[in-house]
This record gives C-alpha cells, structure tokens and sequence, in this order.
C-alpha cells in the first residue's frame, strides 16, 4: 500500500555558531518545502523577535533635531543617528530613562551613559559625539521594548515632554538573515530540500534562540487557525438545515417516519389495500418507489385504484416514482 504521507523534516543541526552568528540546517524538506519554511522563518525573525531602542531623546537649550549644539563637532541630526545605533538589552517592559552628562573635551561613547540596574549597554564603545571645547554636554534617552522597526511619526503621537524629540526605533535584534535551499537524497528520491539559514544577532539575543523563537510563533499562529469558530460552524449548519429542508419539499421528499406509515392508514378501498397487501406493498415508501406502469400491472387495480393511489399520496404530499 502506498504511502501518502508527508514526511517529517530533521531537528535543526548546527553547522558553525558563535555569540552573535549561527549557521543551521534543516534536512529531509518534503520538497518545495524548503522555501515555504525558509520564507516563512525569515520574515518572522525580521518582524517579531522582541528587543530594545532608543525612542525619546532630550537635550536641553535643543528645540528640533535640525540644530547645532555649540562645542559638539556633530549636528544633533548626526548626534542622534549615533545615539540610534547604542544596543542595549532592558529586563523590563517599562520604559528606561538613560542619562548623559560630560565635561569636554572629550570624545563621549555608550561607556559614559548613566544608565538604570534593569538597563545594559552591550556596545560600550558605540561613539555618540566629540566634544570639541570645555562645555557640558547633557542629555536623556528613553530606551522601551518593543517589535520591529517602529518609525518616530507614531512616538510624536504620544505625549511626550516639551524638547523631547522621537526618533526611528529599531527594535529588531536581528542585524542579517539569509537562507538557501538544496536538494538532497531521501530514499529513492533526489528531489528533497536542505534548507540551511544563517542568522546574525546584535547580540541582546544569540543566533539559535532567535531561531527556536521564531518556528515558536510560526507554531503558535498556526495553532490558533487550526479548526472553524463554533459559532460560524453552527451558522452553516443552520444554513444547510434550511436549504435542505427547502430541497425536500421542492422535490417531495420526507422524512423516514412518514415512509414507514403503513398502507392501511391511508384510507384506501378496501379492495385497494388488498392488491397492494397481495403484490408486498405496505408502507408509504414501498409506494412511492413504485411507478404508474408497476401499479397498473398488479392484479386488482385498474385505472380507477391508480387513481385513488394517486389522490391518498397527494393527501400526504407525495407522488409516484417518475
């Protein structure tokens, strides 16, 4: 007997992995499977893995991100997009207030950020400006948790303080991720798919968790489609209900009950009932089944007994077989 079956893919292997990048594959793909599970786990590992940005930043005497801050060597434009690229790892789903405050001269990285308990900065030597004089250079950030790229138009929706400015947050933990597929030789068949997917984190989160975390909610969403709402179910089966009753009285059927009533209850002559007794006809659906030519050769009953046949099931509802 034939196998119909969809086999089963192998557990994801490991091919060459370090902090930040993984390389994995993933065997025995029923094939064309290979790029329905490729595509799939990329864009669910470029949109849904949790992470940390920047979102909010405020420097005092700095109205908009189109001015210049005396003694800084970088316009506030630069100072942010700089300010954008600090990664940092929250363990919290509040909202952090990050703090900076030198004296210069002085060339200011992510190391010289004030930053709380819960709040980690995992690339300390992230530039941010030059302080090129012996001026203070003081600013907050507010770092949040969040999914995917979010852009600073919806932040400004938000209230937010008076020379607080929002910024393009990217949340996302994944700076790259690519894969390819390639067939490979299951049984007597050359025609299945490899896939192997490599995946490079900014480091809030290793390459295989970001993978395991991915085919989690690639699971979980496919769990939560799996079957029809009860109450649309019961809609269709109330709309079948309806259109099947509405078939049974356009073509005269009826329900098993009424076939099973007994010739004697439709009040035929006598001399009608005892030929359809003699031919074993004794119940409504024997009848039916039956045509005029098949009643019209049964001894006893002539045109007049058709004729009383035809008047008894009409009473009912009913005709003759066609």
């Amino acid at each position: 007997m034939s196998d119909y079956h969809i086999s089963l893919p192998s557990k994801p292997r490991v091919v060459t992995e370090t902090e930040r990048v993984g390389t994995y594959e993933i065997d025995g793909l029923y094939p064309g499977y290979g790029y329905t599970l490729g595509n799939s786990l990329r864009r669910i590992i470029l949109s849904s893995l949790p992470g940390a940005a920047v979102t909010h930043v405020k420097i005092p005497g700095v109205a908009h991100e189109f001015s210049t801050i005396e003694g800084v060597k970088e316009d506030v434009v630069t100072l942010l997009l700089n300010i954008r690229k600090i990664r940092f790892k929250i363990a919290t789903d509040e909202s952090q207030t990050i703090t900076l405050s030198v004296k210069g001269p002085k060339s200011v990285t992510a190391a010289d950020l004030k930053v709380p308990g819960q709040v980690e900065i995992l690339n300390p030597e992230n530039h941010i400006a030059e302080v090129t004089s012996k001026i203070s250079l003081e600013l907050d950030i507010r770092a949040e948790r969040g999914l995917g790229y979010i852009p600073k138009e919806s932040h400004q929706k938000d209230r937010v303080e008076i020379g607080s400015m929002a910024v393009d947050a990217i949340f996302s933990p994944i700076r790259r991720v690519n894969y390819e597929v390639e067939n490979m030789r299951v049984g007597d068949r050359t025609d299945f798919n490899r896939l192997r997917i490599l995946i490079e984190t900014d480091g809030t989160m290793g390459p295989r968790s970001a993978l395991e975390a991915s085919i989690e909610t690639m699971i979980h969403q496919l769990k939560a489609v799996i079957g029809f709402r009860e109450e649309d179910i019961a809609q269709v089966g109330a709309v079948a209900d309806a259109s099947y009753t509405s078939l049974r009285e356009e073509k005269g059927v009826v329900d098993s009950e009424m076939l099973k009533t007994r010739i004697t209850e439709m009040k035929l002559p006598q001399r009608v009932e005892d030929a359809l007794n003699d031919a074993s006809i004794r119940t409504v659906g024997g009848l039916v089944r039956k045509r005029e030519d098949d009643l019209l050769s049964i001894e006893g009953l002539g045109q007049k007994g058709l004729q009383d046949i035809r008047r008894a099931l009409s009473n009912l509802g009913l005709t003759l077989r066609q």
